[in-house]
């Protein structure tokens, strides 16, 4: 179920807010997950205008935002991976959803529209750990007849913070690629072979439309916003999936 357990880890993980137990004041602030930051800055004009007070967040990613929420410095934390009960009872926190969405591939290829590239998990996977170098690699190619691939490097673009982003992403792979659930695993930090770090879905983003050749992974609505090429992926019944907003609420509808 490849691109199944993507979206459907974002839909059901992406967006948990956690909040200190005591009462807010009229000005709030936050931290945490990119992934939630261009909701949270609606959220921010919306309670502006209707309260006069301001909502300060800070996208600084989700290990962050945890962090700041324990600390007791900003009055609610967005991760895109929930904490367990125990961590949540120890710190006092409380834990809810307030967002769904998805995570893409994007890739920077000359003459590529958005949704052209296909890709299977297992082949994504093996981009990621640098054993497929080149966008000439039959097990790209043979994904994508008609499509002119350039001969070019593949330079891979994750993330350099702890992120609920990585977490998805990474946790999808696990289940996709035994070997990069041996070798990378899934977390918010992980250790990865090779590639270039960027700092938010944001430093994925910027870096992907900086350097020809790129892949990255980053939240839909950074794809969308900044008109990349993101990627289908294949479904457990064969299907290549665009990625669009009725597919990330199928996804989430058949959530545990």
């Amino acid at each position: 179920m490849q691109m199944n357990q993507l979206l459907k880890s974002a839909a059901v993980l992406a967006g948990a807010v956690m909040v200190m137990s005591s009462s807010w004041a009229a000005d709030m602030t936050g931290a945490g997950s990119t992934f939630v930051y261009p909701i949270a800055a609606k959220w921010a004009e919306v309670y502006k205008k209707a309260t006069g007070n301001g909502l300060n967040y800070q996208s600084i990613g989700s290990g962050g935002g945890i962090k700041q929420i324990k600390a007791g410095t900003v009055d609610f934390g967005a991760s895109d991976m929930p904490l367990g009960a125990a961590e949540l009872e120890k710190d006092g926190l409380v834990q809810f959803p307030v967002i769904m969405g998805g995570v893409v591939a994007v890739v920077n290829l000359d003459g590529v529209k958005p949704g052209q590239i296909k890709l299977t998990g297992p082949v994504l996977a093996d981009i990621y750990l640098g054993k497929i170098v080149k966008w000439s690699d039959p097990a790209i190619t043979l994904l994508n007849p008609g499509v002119k691939f350039p001969a070019d490097d593949i330079t891979v673009v994750h993330r350099a913070d702890g992120s609920g982003t990585s977490f998805l992403f990474t946790d999808y792979l696990s289940k996709v690629s035994p070997e990069f659930k041996t070798k990378v695993g899934a977390g918010t930090a992980v250790k990865w072979p090779a590639g270039v770090g960027g700092k938010g879905n944001e430093g994925v983003a910027a870096n992907v439309q900086r350097i020809r050749g790129s892949i990255g992974y980053v939240e839909f609505a950074y794809a969308k916003k900044n008109k990349m090429e993101y990627t289908q992926l294949k479904s457990h019944d064969g299907q290549f999936v665009q990625p669009e907003d009725s597919t990330f609420k199928a996804a989430a509808a058949g959530a545990d």
